[in-house]
């Protein structure tokens, strides 16, 4: 992978387009048995199980699930967002729940709207991670209004010294106003984009899935490792669980 093709947050708005929203193949698998379900710990649901992972994702579900998914997604990928509503009420409750299956869900950033919201939804505590992911995916458009006609002071702000360059893009593009609305107060906002730490790891984290997988559009799952080819949506990916025992 040449560095051309890395995201380069840091520098410049030219990261917006570089990784695509909905590309991919299909590889069928074989049905298998049908696996065993697992109870979850007293009082607490496997879907409400969440934690932070090492490579800066969010797994829900039972740790030691027989099926493993990780989705490399975008907020700003409508893609993304499609599969986010079609599936989170029956992967919760007929994969998840079951503790057959775990998903951890990794931000890929693909531009810097992108990079901001993520840092941001990365800056809340573990059980309300998925909660305002899923609400992110689910007013999309709201998000991408705050773009409209404020492209110059985006422009402006991504030129300002790295600790001030994302707290005034959330200004410019209002994504503080978006996720103030959602609870998130502005100091907490300022705190969580001020440090630069938190956007470098989201472009380290999507250029390592850009390497080592060879993400190149979201969403993009991984099923025990390996890249699932062509599995890109919810009914894809149902049958696909299904398939491997998950029913």
């Amino acid at each position: 992978m040449t560095r051309s093709l890395r995201i380069a947050l840091l520098s410049s708005l030219g990261a917006l387009a570089l990784a695509g929203c909905g590309d991919s193949k299909t590889d069928p698998a074989k049905e298998q048995s049908v696996i065993a379900k697992v109870a979850a710990p007293a009082n607490k649901s496997w879907s409400a199980t969440v934690s932070r992972t090492a490579e800066g994702g969010y797994v829900m579900g039972n740790p030691d699930a027989s099926i493993k998914i990780i989705e490399f997604a975008s907020l700003t990928c409508p893609h993304c967002a499609e599969f986010s509503k079609e599936s989170h009420e029956e992967i919760k409750r007929d994969f998840i729940d079951t503790g057959r299956v775990s998903l951890e869900v990794r931000n890929f950033v693909r531009d810097p709207l992108d990079a901001t919201a993520a840092a941001v939804v990365h800056c809340v505590p573990e059980d309300r991670y998925y909660p305002l992911l899923e609400n992110v995916f689910a007013s999309q458009e709201e998000l991408y209004a705050g773009v409209k006609g404020n492209e110059g002071a985006a422009e402006a702000a991504m030129k300002l010294p790295p600790a001030q360059r994302f707290p005034a893009l959330a200004k410019a593009l209002k994504i503080d106003q978006y996720f103030q609305s959602r609870g998130i107060s502005a100091e907490q906002i300022n705190a969580c984009l001020g440090k630069v730490e938190n956007i470098t790891t989201l472009e380290q984290n999507t250029n390592a899935a850009i390497e080592k997988y060879q993400v190149q559009g979201t969403p993009t799952f991984l099923i025990n490792g390996q890249v699932a080819e062509g599995v890109a949506t919810w009914p894809l990916l149902r049958d696909r669980l299904r398939t491997m025992g998950a029913r």
